[in-house]
């Protein structure tokens, strides 16, 4: 028994995800100031847990990265990705120390390139694949889909740190 679906709805569905993703995102925050964004943090990890701002800025930059690998999908064959480090990239680039707003609007930028790659895909440039550091083969479908996944992980992550 296979799994039976049509695929280009499903993948036009999935654009659509990472849209209304950030469209919601967008929404939750619209009331949010810098000094909140900058100082609640995720309650289930204590003190280390994540601030509003460092999670929207690691969204920024792991569309960023997604849409890397998914242009290095088409462009290389069967390319192998590198693992990031993303506590590392919280300290390293200083994510709280940024600007909500602007880290909001940059996000907003690169989601809207992120969807139109993916919206311009046609034919086998969806057979292909590369190596995921964690996942082992990784499609352009699974691409596609871990942007909608991953943002709704951290819209739930942002509406638990602003709730408590």
């Amino acid at each position: 028994m296979g799994f039976d679906c049509d695929v280009d709805r499903a993948r036009a569905g999935h654009i659509r995800l990472m849209r209304h993703t950030l469209a919601a995102l967008e929404f939750i925050l619209a009331d949010v100031n810098q000094q909140m964004a900058t100082s609640r943090r995720d309650p289930n990890d204590g003190d280390k847990g994540w601030t509003v701002l460092e999670v929207v800025c690691h969204l920024r930059d792991f569309d960023r990265i997604f849409r890397s690998r998914a242009r290095r999908i088409l462009t290389e064959h069967e390319p192998r990705f590198e693992r990031c480090d993303h506590e590392r990239m919280v300290v390293e680039f200083r994510y709280n120390d940024q600007d909500l707003r602007t880290a909001l609007a940059e996000l907003r930028a690169s989601r809207i390139e992120t969807a139109d790659f993916f919206e311009a895909l046609r034919g086998e440039q969806w057979q292909r694949s590369g190596v995921h550091p964690e996942r082992g083969r990784f499609t352009m479908d699974d691409a596609l889909m871990q942007v909608g996944l991953h943002d709704m992980l951290h819209i739930e992550q942002i509406t638990r740190i602003l709730r408590g």
